[in-house]
């Protein structure tokens, strides 16, 4: 498994921005698919963004597309999820996670999970 932290996480106001980064230790960064997942309060966990191990695939849900780029840096065993025109509705904890395919990060099926990093976007 990877071992997976992150940070980045705070307060901020409505249409402004945060980049939040996931530090991965443990296993050959550049061979794991990533991505990032968030829950609400009372709702469950969701899918936000993947990235494939050589970053030249990228994944978005709908509800985050043109407003949330995911990239990542395999010098630094570092994930991105550069979060722009935030709205309140995307406060939650956001996860990083790590698999060797990509498709099983999308389906929310990694075998690595980080601790997540509270988002709270204030109205």
């Amino acid at each position: 498994q990877v071992q997976l932290v992150e940070s980045g996480g705070g307060l901020v106001q409505a249409g402004n921005s945060l980049r939040l980064s996931c530090a991965a230790s443990g296993r050959p960064f550049s061979t794991y698919a990533m991505g990032w997942f968030r829950q609400a309060p009372g709702k469950e966990r969701e899918f936000v963004a993947a990235i494939s191990w050589g970053g030249g695939s990228t994944y978005y849900a709908d509800s985050v597309k043109g407003r949330f780029t995911i990239s990542r840096d395999n010098t630094k065993n570092t994930v991105y999820l550069q979060m722009n025109s935030l709205k309140p509705e995307d406060t939650a904890v956001y996860y990083c996670a790590a698999e060797r395919f990509l498709n099983t990060v999308v389906a929310g099926a990694a075998g690595s999970w980080g601790l997540g990093t509270q988002v709270t976007v204030s109205s």
